[in-house]
């Protein structure tokens, strides 16, 4: 769904979940801008038992001006846009409209329709709207009230921007035209004194699994941040390598995952952790995630979450088989030949993108990838988006560089940052198309365990191959090896023979 498809309506009301968090206010507010711009009657929102008291929340609809409203009754309206929530979830007020739309970055719990956009993949529900405001051409960044409401939400969803998911949360975090002491006063009125007890009983009572060293703490319903909090303060102990800390909200469980190992990223945890019930997600040590209440019920009805928890912990530990290129031979038993077919990508020479010798961090949907400008390094940029490095030695005997213009339809676009100069963008840019020439062919096998690699390439990082994604090594070099994920080896390879 794009905003622009709903301009067909006059009357318009943006609503948010009742007892509404900073996100909720902020992306309610950035559609608020959006449809007050283009002369629409709009008005937001938002109802339950409970009246905004919060102090950083007061703070910040005073200081940012945003004209949301306390209702508790409501004519229909032509359009009822909700945000940050889904028509008839337990924490919504649910009024009547001649059409109802929602845009959400929690799990789906209604039937899909042309009305719906939901971006589970997403930490916020600030970046939806913030990237569908980019979508819709509005030059976010200028309005300074504005961003630094999506600034502000993103950062209380994601727990202090830890449990980041996506590219695009990252370039919302990343912008510099915010309010800066406001978003100082806002992070230091987070915490009531209530919530300091909260804190205090979790961290008297968390359970530890000694064999792989990790916690579990139960919280009271609090704030995301709280969370964050006593997992932070968790990991700090010196026997804990890995710990989550939970909350029960009624309508799901809020999770803060941390972890310190070199073979367990958080983002990895939470992922496994709410699995076919939700969605999770952030980067190496920090990460979050949430369970829906009614999509557990449905599948561990009457179990206790703690119990679920625990298990799900212990089968992600014993789940996953290490490699490691630099200290061990990858066994090529069971491995079958596959040739690269001719398929058009991208690359890009990284002394185009800045002098030799600066760190470049190139962000795609999969993750960033850190790489140093040299004459002798290219970037390639495959079918989805992903990149990697490739030598100029090895790039001139497998590719033959195109005259057309490069062309990349992906559902975000690589961006590269200069460390050094603070300069953003995009990698296609710099970019021209390539076909591969060489009989490039490798030796490869289908994963039957997750597995986690380590090789020259990625040595503090693990490449991940889930259960059918492929394990694959260059003939000529047995400390090459990486992971191509199904989908992409389905693209791009030809089984020659096994």
């Amino acid at each position: 769904m794009k905003l622009r498809e709903l301009l067909h309506y006059n009357n318009i009301v943006i609503q948010c979940h009742d007892n509404p968090d900073a996100d909720a206010i902020a992306s309610g507010y950035g559609l608020y801008h959006y449809f007050k711009m283009m002369g629409k009657q709009t008005r937001f929102i938002y109802s339950g038992n409970v009246k905004i008291q919060k102090k950083n929340l007061v703070m910040m609809l005073e200081d940012l001006q945003i004209p949301i409203e306390y209702v508790t009754e409501l004519t229909a309206p032509d359009l009822l846009l909700l945000t940050d929530c889904q028509y008839g979830e337990g924490n919504v007020t649910c009024f009547d409209a001649k059409q109802v739309a929602m845009i959400d970055h929690h799990e789906i719990c209604v039937e899909e329709n042309e009305f719906i956009e939901i971006r589970s993949n997403y930490g916020s529900c600030s970046t939806v709207v913030y990237s569908m405001l980019l979508d819709e051409g509005v030059p976010v960044s200028k309005h300074k009230e504005l961003v630094t409401a999506l600034y502000y939400g993103l950062y209380m969803d994601t727990n202090g921007f830890s449990e980041i998911k996506h590219p695009y949360d990252l370039d919302l975090m990343e912008e510099l035209n915010v309010f800066e002491n406001l978003i100082t006063k806002l992070k230091n009125s987070n915490f009531s004194s209530e919530e300091i007890i909260i804190a205090g009983a979790a961290l008297q009572n968390y359970e530890y699994e000694e064999n792989e060293r990790y916690a579990i703490a139960k919280t009271d319903p609090c704030d995301p941040n709280i969370l964050g909090f006593i997992s932070d303060m968790i990991l700090q102990v010196d026997c804990i390598d890995a710990c989550v800390a939970y909350s029960d909200l009624g309508y799901g469980f809020k999770l803060s995952v941390r972890s310190c190992r070199r073979d367990v990223t958080a983002n990895d945890l939470a992922q496994y952790i709410t699995e076919e019930l939700g969605n999770g997600g952030g980067h190496k040590m920090k990460a979050g995630g949430f369970i829906k209440a009614n999509k557990y019920k449905e599948a561990y009805q009457g179990r206790d979450f703690g119990d679920y928890l625990k298990q799900r912990m212990t089968q992600y530990f014993g789940n996953y088989h290490i490699l490691d290129t630099r200290s061990e031979i990858i066994d090529r038993s069971g491995m079958s030949y596959y040739k690269k077919l001719p398929i058009t990508v991208g690359f890009a020479k990284t002394i185009d993108l800045a002098p030799e010798g600066t760190v470049l961090l190139v962000r795609t949907l999969e993750g960033n990838v850190t790489i140093n400008s040299d004459p002798n390094i290219y970037i390639m940029i495959g079918v989805e988006g992903e990149v990697y490095p490739i030598e100029k030695e090895i790039f001139k005997a497998s590719y033959q560089v195109l005259e057309e213009p490069y062309q990349i339809n992906v559902e975000y676009r690589p961006r590269v940052r200069n460390i050094r100069a603070e300069e953003v963008y995009f990698l296609s840019d710099f970019a021209k198309p390539c076909v591969n020439i060489k009989e490039n062919n490798i030796l490869a096998k289908q994963l039957s365990v997750t597995t986690k690699l380590f090789n020259k390439w990625y040595y503090d990082d693990y490449m991940l191959g889930n259960v059918g994604d492929y394990l694959a090594v260059k003939l000529d070099d047995n400390n090459d090896a990486y992971i191509i994920k199904e989908a992409i080896m389905e693209k791009t390879y030809q089984l020659i023979y096994t």
